[in-house]
């Protein structure tokens, strides 16, 4: 299975792509989609699109995780990352692409073990688990692919529990 994981933003997109045989997760390609602050939001966005919209493309993801938002502070920001999400989720949707979603808690559980790990123990835990000579930067690309990771956590267990009858 191949994984996408996508961490939303409107001047860094992290993306880590991953293969996923049994308990086994390769990375395949990770890095970040970079816009230019002076631009306007519609230039950006359309930017973002064509990249993912590229890199769906040359990858064929089996699935694209996308980090939920979460903003307590700055609503401006909110508005503009949630319509960057909006083009990613559309570029998926029109690739045939399934789409989940994670809280960064729920990734913070599934790579850590604990949903109030600080950023940099979900950074050297992706690390590890990838066998990466270093924590990639910046640090939307680590956080992509620890959504990567979520979702290989998270499919093996929907898939357990399906073979017990239970539904998603």
């Amino acid at each position: 299975m191949r994984i996408m994981g996508i961490d939303p933003g409107i001047a860094i997109v992290g993306f880590g792509i991953l293969d996923q045989k049994g308990n086994q997760l390769k990375p395949v390609e990770y890095g970040s989609i970079q816009t230019e602050a002076g631009l306007s939001t519609a230039t950006r966005l359309k930017q973002i699109y064509d990249a993912c919209t590229k890199l769906f493309a040359e990858h064929r993801p089996d699935v694209v995780a996308i980090e939920k938002l979460f903003f307590n502070r700055n609503v401006t920001t909110a508005f503009t990352v949630g319509q960057a999400r909006g083009v990613m989720m559309l570029a998926a949707e029109e690739a045939n692409i399934p789409i989940t979603e994670y809280t960064p808690l729920q990734v913070k559980m599934a790579v850590v073990g604990y949903g109030q790990a600080e950023k940099k123990q979900v950074q050297e835990m992706v690390k590890v688990l990838l066998g990466l000579p270093r924590v990639p930067k910046p640090d939307d690309v680590a956080d992509a692919l620890a959504i990567a990771i979520c979702e290989a956590h998270s499919s093996s267990v929907i898939h357990k529990w399906s073979k017990w009858g239970a539904k998603r």
